[in-house]
């Protein structure tokens, strides 16, 4: 195994450093505050990407490092038009550039973990892609951006990190894009994997795994989206007592599919289910997933809802799922082949 301290022995006796592309999207890690004291008062994607690297000179010990500025704004304008721009240049980079040996996106926290499991199915190389943010801005008292990004730098050059998907990396901690979830509003230990839990660690001597996904990504991905300028509209509904209607109605009328928040085992309530059924036959209504509110465990498929044309969702959180059924129906609208990618991604 390569260790850091190797990687440090290998740079003072003039060996080359792996190159690590950083991308970089905006997000807290990238803001700016009025002063050292303003935790929650700042305005997120503010600082260039290249200025948060030169801001942190020991990873000058670890990799070389090439930055990109993609946009630079707060993730909760996240967009999927980014989401395809950056899935197409890291493809782009893997393919044709041979020494990089990982990519690094900084990201705001709110929904970095979309845009990871985006490109958890849509990124068709081994290599290591990690993204990483902040919960505190850049002008912060204890910001701890400088951190994760050399701590994401590392993992993404480090040979373990090799065909475990799209990792997240704070906090030390080093997270599956398929399990991941932001679970706190502003503590630093924000990202966690649920009853799962993460992968692994990068600590003071090297970048250590132990455990990786068995679901298919990445190279094993059977999704591609480097012809698409768009993505189908897909939609969610959170589930809970006595829900209103006519949000299903009024999402559908411009959706190709909706993702259920589903109480319980991804449960809807019988006004829910006949309003649905009402909406036609499977083929000329956007097709359902059922998720669930709950963070942990599977939806499973039952008899019923299958038979009215509903989709399980596994233990995707609704977020993912409706990532997974936007893709799916990039290649196919039948029911029981978007199960199938349901069961195996």
């Amino acid at each position: 195994m390569v260790t850091d301290a190797d990687l440090a022995a290998g740079q003072s006796a003039g060996q080359t450093l792996p190159l690590v592309v950083v991308l970089s999207t905006g997000g807290t890690i990238a803001g700016r505050g009025g002063s050292s004291t303003d935790l929650t008062e700042y305005e997120a994607g503010q600082i260039l990407g290249s200025a948060l690297v030169d801001a942190v000179p020991q990873i000058r010990q670890y990799a070389r490092v090439r930055v990109e500025q993609i946009v630079n704004i707060g993730s909760t304008n996240m967009s999927t038009a980014v989401w395809l721009q950056l899935a197409a240049r890291i493809n782009r980079i893997f393919a044709e550039e041979p020494g990089v040996a990982g990519v690094v996106i900084t990201h705001g926290t709110n929904t970095l973990e979309e845009t990871a499991y985006f490109l958890h199915l849509t990124v068709r190389h081994e290599k290591p892609v990690v993204l990483t943010g902040a919960q505190r801005p850049a002008t912060a008292i204890g910001a701890d951006g400088p951190l994760n990004l050399l701590n994401a730098i590392r993992a993404a050059g480090a040979p373990a990190a090799r065909g475990k998907g799209v990792l997240v990396v704070m906090n030390d901690e080093i997270n599956g894009a398929r399990d991941v979830t932001k679970s706190n509003t502003y503590r630093v230990e924000a990202f966690r994997s649920g009853e799962l839990g993460f992968l692994g660690y990068v600590d003071a001597d090297e970048v250590v795994f132990y455990r990786a996904s068995a679901r298919r990504h990445t190279a094993q991905s059977e999704f591609d989206v480097g012809a698409l300028s768009s993505l189908p509209k897909v939609e969610i509904l959170y589930n809970y007592a006595e829900p209103g209607t006519a949000g299903i109605e009024a999402l559908a009328a411009g959706a190709s599919g909706l993702v259920f928040a589903g109480t319980g085992a991804g449960g809807l309530c019988d006004a829910e289910r006949a309003v649905i059924q009402a909406l036609g036959p499977v083929h000329q209504r956007p097709l359902i997933v059922r998720s669930n509110r709950t963070g942990n465990g599977r939806v499973i498929a039952r008899k019923d809802y299958d038979a009215e044309g509903m989709i399980a969702g596994d233990n995707l959180n609704p977020q993912k799922a409706r990532i997974l059924l936007m893709l799916a129906l990039t290649r196919t609208r039948d029911l029981d082949d978007i199960r199938r990618m349901f069961r195996q991604y």
